[in-house]
């Protein structure tokens, strides 16, 4: 933990936010490793997530005059993410072989 006597001038809650911050970029520090984390070619920005929301939600329940009731959309939203991730809806139907219909809900 870094001492903050430096900063004994700062007002408690000050020093109390900064020791704070400090805390949390140690213990990122591992994620934060943007040359280790490409090198592993594992993504650092948020392209990927982005992409994700457009695909599999804007894409399909932004559209002009459409309306959707929380169900609905949740229904539908599962059955895009069964057909767009690779292996899940073999997965999903072999849950159903399996088990039943009652098992995936």
């Amino acid at each position: 933990m870094h001492t903050l006597s430096r900063c004994r001038h700062l007002p408690k809650l000050n020093r109390e936010q900064l020791q704070s911050a400090i805390t949390y970029f140690e213990s990122q520090m591992s994620r934060m490793d943007y040359a280790a984390n490409v090198k592993a070619s594992l993504p650092i920005g948020s392209g990927v997530t982005e992409a994700a929301c457009k695909t599999l939600i804007k894409q399909r329940f932004c559209c002009s005059g459409m309306r959707w009731k929380e169900k609905g959309l949740k229904t539908v939203l599962s059955l895009r993410e069964l057909v767009q991730t690779e292996g899940l809806w073999a997965q999903f139907w072999k849950k159903i072989d399996q088990y039943g219909a009652m098992a995936t809900m």
